[in-house]
């Protein structure tokens, strides 16, 4: 933070091009995809700290002490303006923070979503499961200040451990899914689902994936690690069967419905395009698959992995698009993959003020 945004995309393009230099010697570069450099965060993932009735949201330092970071300039400016409001009913709830360094108190993280149509997703995390109730009471109130809060939930984490949610989630709300709308798709995220957190940049680099994808003009395509859908609906066309695979189970059907508007929405004027969506893992489900002409991945920060990397190099597969958070792992990979040469790349600025960004790749089969 404090450098020129113009410098931080420099930077990053620099630092990208290195890292791939001697795998990726030479592709062609697209100018990088910038974001606004601040209000563009569309979620908050928020420590609790402090004291019953006196709050904090942000995060700890290393005394294990709150600090507040309700008023961050990185948020959505809706998500800035609902921070505030959290806070003053957290603090009249009486539900006392989680203590770390004490093992004592309820209430771990909040975790709040804003989407472009303005409405929230509002999770609490807490320590034990008497506290769904002490919640659930406090909806009313919480629906009267934020009325655009259409999903809340509370997230059940008992144990004491460095993750942020435990495995127990209860919807106190009619709706279940936050529309997340991404032209030409509408995306439903559960209170579990991966989403990027810029949404400006996600569209970008769907809409990139998805030129790509048309260039190469595939008539079948695999989406890897899809969550959500993203790039498996903005990539579909008529006459083209795409699937996608995702091991979440709550993503897989927040993309199936996603499907079934995209597919009812194509239909009055185009032949729908072939969606399915799997639950499965990545690699086992390439490993027991027949080649697709196209295949997108998008993996977590470790990459595809030897196996994947193995599965995707023996194969006819003609035209990978790997979007990585990562490049030390994607470099890694793309040594696996020899036969898959890097012709084209795009840096999408995911993360303005930070060292950390997206890059998107086209390997194409020599």
């Amino acid at each position: 933070m404090g450098e020129p945004y113009a410098g931080q995309l420099a930077t990053k393009q620099a630092a990208a091009r290195a890292a791939l230099a001697a795998v990726a010697p030479d592709p062609q570069w697209l100018q990088p995809q910038p974001s606004p450099p601040e209000g563009f965060r569309n979620k908050a993932k928020l420590v609790v700290g402090g004291r019953r009735g006196a709050p904090t949201l942000g995060i700890l330092d290393a005394a294990g002490a709150g600090v507040d970071l309700r008023h961050c300039g990185l948020y959505e400016p809706g998500l800035a303006a609902a921070l505030p409001v959290l806070a003053e009913l957290v603090a009249s709830s009486g539900i006392p923070p989680y203590d770390v360094r004490a093992r004592a108190g309820e209430l771990k993280y909040l975790i709040v979503t804003h989407s472009p149509d303005a409405a929230l997703m509002v999770r609490f995390v807490v320590r034990s499961a008497d506290q769904v109730e002490v919640v659930r009471a406090l909806l009313p109130q919480l629906r009267q200040a934020l009325p655009h809060a259409v999903v809340v939930s509370v997230n059940v984490h008992s144990e004491h451990k460095a993750v942020l949610e435990g495995d127990e989630e209860i919807v106190l709300t009619a709706r279940a899914a936050l529309p997340m709308r991404l032209d030409p798709m509408t995306l439903y995220l559960r209170p579990r689902s991966f989403f990027q957190t810029n949404t400006v940049v996600a569209q970008a680099l769907y809409d990139r994936a998805a030129q790509w994808c048309a260039q190469a003009a595939p008539a079948t395509v695999w989406d890897l690690y899809c969550g959500v859908g993203g790039f498996a609906l903005r990539c579909a066309a008529p006459g083209r069967r795409v699937v996608g695979v995702e091991v979440a189970p709550d993503a897989v059907v927040s993309a199936r419905r996603s499907a079934a508007a995209l597919v009812r929405a194509f239909r009055p004027t185009h032949p729908a395009p072939s969606l399915e969506f799997v639950e499965a893992d990545a690699t086992a489900y390439a490993r027991h698959h027949d080649d697709p002409d196209l295949v997108v991945v998008n993996p977590p920060r470790r990459g595809i992995g030897p196996e994947l990397s193995a599965r995707l190099e023996n194969s006819q597969v003609g035209n990978v698009l790997y979007s990585s958070c990562n490049v030390t792992s994607l470099a890694a990979d793309l040594r696996r993959m020899p036969s898959l040469r890097p012709v084209r790349a795009q840096v999408f600025d995911m993360f303005p003020q930070s060292e950390h960004f997206e890059v998107l790749v086209h390997l194409r089969r020599d």
